[in-house]
Parts: C-alpha cells; structure tokens; sequence
C-alpha cells in the first residue's frame, strides 16, 4: 500500500466526523432551550427542530447538515483528483456519521439533508432534480416522510440519467447511490409504517410541544 493510498484512508474517517456533527441538537438548544431528543418525535433532523425550536432553527439545520455532506465531498475531490471511488467513500461516511453518530450513542438524524449535500456535491443536476420530486409530494400530501422517500428512492435513477450528458456514471457511484438511499429509507422506516396507517403527522412550520412524528 502506497504512501498516497495511506493518505486517503484518512478520508472516510474525516468525513464521518465531520458527518457527526450533531447541528440539530445544537441549534434546538440555542434557539429553544430544549433538548430536541426529548421534544417532538426526537429527533435531531431539521423537521423536528423546526418544530420544536421555530423555522430558523429548522432551516439552519437543513442547511447546515446539507453543508456536511457536501464538504466531506468536496474535501475527498480536492485530495483525490475527483476519484469517483473516494467521493462516494466520503459521502457514505459522511451519512454514516448523521445517523449514528458515536457522540449520541449511534443515534442520529435520517440523513435526507446530509444524503442531499452529498448528491448536491456529486450531480447538481441529479439533485435538484431529486428535490423537486420532493416539493411536489409534499406540496400535494403535505408528508415530509412521503417526499423524503420518494426523492431517496428517486436519485439513484437520476444519479445514472443525469451523471454526464451521453454517460453512465462509474459503477462505484452507482451502487453507492443505492445504498445510501437504502439506508435513508430504512432510516424512515416508522415513518413508513405510519403512513401506512394513516397516523403520520402531516408538516408545519409552526413550533410545537405535542409529540409529533417527523422525516429529515
């Protein structure tokens, strides 16, 4: 194994870090005063924390835990010469982190804005794609859930159609994007089994203490 190789082993373990930055608990606090695990659904993604600590916090967790997911990218790129099998280590980590970050017992976030930052990083074009499929479900259903499902089951359809004008992506990124909607989905999978029952919360930016069930 060579001194580069090396190197960029340091990757993965970078990218997880930076991916276990708990934003959401730390915003909720800032804003609200509240531990955001003991409020809502308990969890620590940007829906919840709007809930409980107001639609600033919740839209500076989006952003934030997006910008986690892109970073771990964009830091893998510029070490690596945009090796498409370190970026999608990067991103993997990086999602790995969100969700079962070792700060919190391994119980983190469902990693939609950090999946996001990482497609972002990887094919604008493949996730604004994605996103949109999200507004529409959610403008129509009004479930979060419902459009963070639709869009992870989505992008790794739109990574291979929108990777390149005329090209399939490498394999790596391919069966990469896979899992990591994979385990976004299984990350939803109460959610999932709500909707099914008809007992999903739908969304709202307005704060509230009830104990609300939620999808990011």
């Amino acid at each position: 194994m060579d001194r580069a190789t090396l190197f960029h082993l340091d990757i993965p373990v970078v990218a997880y870090l930076l991916g276990s930055i708990p934003f959401g608990l730390l915003l909720a606090h800032v804003f609200g005063g509240k531990d955001v695990r003991k409020a809502g659904s308990g969890n620590i993604g940007a829906t919840n924390v709007s809930r409980v600590a107001g639609p600033v916090a919740g839209i500076l967790t989006l952003l934030l835990d997006a910008a986690k997911g892109y970073a771990a990218v964009l830091l893998a790129a510029r070490l690596t010469d945009d090796a498409a099998t370190w970026l999608m280590i990067a991103g993997i980590s990086a999602l790995l982190g969100h969700c079962f970050p070792l700060w919190l017992h391994c119980k983190g976030g469902k990693g939609v804005a950090t999946a996001a930052g990482v497609f972002l990083a990887l094919s604008p074009f493949a996730m604004l794609s994605a996103l949109a499929v999200f507004i529409l479900v959610v403008m129509f259903w009004r479930y979060v859930s419902l459009g963070s499902l639709a869009a992870a089951a989505a992008i790794p359809l739109l990574m291979y159609f929108l990777w390149a004008p005329h090209h399939a992506p490498p394999l790596v990124v391919t069966f990469g994007s896979l899992a990591m909607s994979g385990l976004v989905i299984y990350k939803h999978d109460a959610n999932m089994q709500r909707l099914i029952e008809g007992t999903e919360a739908k969304f709202s930016f307005r704060r509230s203490a009830d104990k609300t069930k939620d999808a990011a």
